[in-house]
């Protein structure tokens, strides 16, 4: 199987080492295969395909669409190095407002799958990122979302570049008050 798939401290949320076949030439790897995706419960059609580049200590996030618009997405950074974030943000879950932080890079060449009911963000580690992502539902511009990025340990140790949107996004009980 050309992947190792590790679930979180989170279990929905998956992160995923491809194979890589690599030579004096460069590297080859499978970085989406349905059916090994689907026999590790992964079973997401995916339909947009992002590309996004950012420079050093950008901050994206927290980001989500509200149902019936809810994204799953498969993330990779393909540039650089990045930390990224998924939030559940999911009411009745067992694990609201817990968050899974793992590292992607261009070196580890890992993935991440977050389902649809998470927030997502990351910070960029490096000079500058490029991330690569799949996502299941086309972008819905009545249905984006966020949560504020302060509710995050980010783990770092400069001051992030945010948007305008991104500084004024609402807290996590601000959004979901009628949970404690």
């Amino acid at each position: 199987m050309p992947f190792e798939f590790i679930r979180q401290e989170i279990e929905d949320v998956v992160l995923i080492k491809p194979k890589v076949f690599g030579d004096n030439r460069g590297f080859f790897l499978e970085s989406y295969k349905k059916s090994d995706f689907i026999q590790n419960g992964i079973d997401v059609e995916f339909n947009q395909d992002n590309h996004s580049k950012s420079t050093a200590h950008v901050l994206r996030g927290l980001h989500y669409q509200e149902a019936p618009y809810g994204q799953a997405k498969l993330v990779r950074c393909s540039k650089g190095r990045i930390y990224d974030v998924a939030m559940d943000i999911r009411p009745e879950s067992q694990t609201f407002g817990q968050y899974v932080k793992v590292e992607l890079s261009e070196e580890n060449k890992c993935m991440l799958f977050i389902p649809e009911g998470f927030a997502h963000g990351f910070v960029v580690l490096s000079d500058e990122a490029e991330l690569l992502y799949k996502a299941s539902g086309e972008y819905a511009p009545q249905a984006d979302r966020g949560i504020l990025w302060s509710e995050i340990d980010w783990g770092i140790d400069f001051e992030p570049i945010l948007s305008e949107k991104d500084m004024k996004q609402p807290r996590l009980k601000e959004v979901f008050a009628c949970v404690s």
